[in-house]
């Protein structure tokens, strides 16, 4: 393996981590503070069905573990897009900036565009699963 090539390897576990520890932060966010009852009821207060907000809440604890870990990073940093892009929906109307009342649309935007990165590269150095 070339300087380069580790180097890159280096940057996406980077990647992967620090994307994985957000959604993990996140999910127990959901989990620990909100509930999941309460975060149900707030799924519901936007007009989404009830069982998202579980859904939401099990693919951001796993799949923020799974890409800490390095374990089928691509298809868990892909199957995080369509949550990521439905969060960056509902704080369209907060304007972009994310410090703004209710956060803005931008840190959501970001982490889509993060998924797909770490989707398209793969897991980078010290995965479980390559």
């Amino acid at each position: 393996m070339n300087t380069v090539t580790r180097y890159q390897d280096h940057a996406a576990f980077t990647l992967r981590l620090v994307f994985g520890v957000i959604l993990l932060a996140h999910g127990l966010l959901k989990l620990i503070v909100f509930t999941p009852s309460g975060t149900a009821a707030y799924f519901a207060s936007l007009g989404f069905p009830e069982v998202l907000a579980y859904l939401t809440i099990a693919l951001e604890v796993g799949g923020g573990l799974a890409l800490v870990l390095g374990f089928y990073t691509r298809l868990t940093a892909l199957a995080s897009i369509p949550v990521l892009a439905g969060a960056t929906w509902v704080h369209l109307s907060n304007g972009w900036v994310f410090s703004n009342q209710g956060g803005g649309w931008e840190f959501p935007a970001l982490l889509v565009i993060l998924a797909a990165i770490i989707a398209t590269q793969g897991a980078g150095s010290y995965a479980l699963k390559r």
